[in-house]
């Protein structure tokens, strides 16, 4: 029973510490983009050194593609744990009581989320390894502006974006705080829930701004 325990209590901190990760990137993302809004130049520069730079492209960017499919496998293992738990005939599970329904659904926003970055990925990582690996082209610092222009130009494509990043911020509403729960932080409570609930608002809105504003100004 004790091994048991022990397994689930490691399983929880390594999907929050694998969430922590996430949320630093995703506030690192949506800074670069969102300077896209007010000047090219800067935006160009920084995609340029973001997609040259030697420690980020060889380091970080495999450490980030694993901490993504590590957090979704994690979080869909603990997923299928607790379900098993709730299914034992002795012990009568009400999840509208026990929970909110963000709570109790997060594989379902997690699944529509890992959706959207198979998405992504198609839209700009891929294009971005065929440009610098396949086809070798020569580096036009540039380029990335009207690259990201041109995918906002589809509002079927834009309007996925926007969904996504909905779902995206009720994953983080629950997620966030939960992180920090699993880790044991709970000194600053009070703080911790009131920095979430900011964070999953900003950062999904400000994608969803980039999105829209590329797609009306394109």
């Amino acid at each position: 029973m004790s091994g048991f325990i022990s397994s689930s209590i490691a399983r929880k901190v390594a999907m929050a510490l694998s969430a922590l990760f996430l949320i630093i990137f995703l506030l690192i993302h949506v800074t670069v983009n969102i300077t896209s809004l007010f000047s090219e130049n800067v935006f160009n520069e920084l995609s340029h050194f973001m997609g040259t730079n030697f420690l980020i492209q060889f380091l970080m960017q495999p450490v980030l593609i694993f901490g993504v499919v590590f957090h979704f496998v994690m979080g869909f293992v603990l997923e299928l744990k607790n379900r098993g738990s709730r299914s034992v005939k002795y012990f009568k599970y009400n999840g509208a009581a026990n929970a909110s329904w963000m709570s109790r659904n997060m594989a379902v926003s997690g699944g529509v989320i890992l959706a959207f970055i198979v998405l992504h990925f198609i839209d700009f990582w891929f294009p971005e390894m065929n440009y610098k690996y396949i086809e070798v082209l020569p580096e036009d610092p540039t380029r990335y502006f009207g690259e990201l222009q041109h995918k906002f130009t589809n509002p079927l494509r834009v309007g996925a974006y926007v969904i996504a990043f909905v779902l995206l911020a009720l994953h983080l509403w629950h997620g966030f705080q939960s992180a920090f729960q699993s880790l044991g932080i709970n000194r600053y409570e009070k703080c911790v829930k009131t920095l979430g609930k900011i964070y999953a608002i900003a950062i999904p809105a400000g994608f969803i701004i980039i999105a829209l504003f590329h797609y009306f100004n394109h």
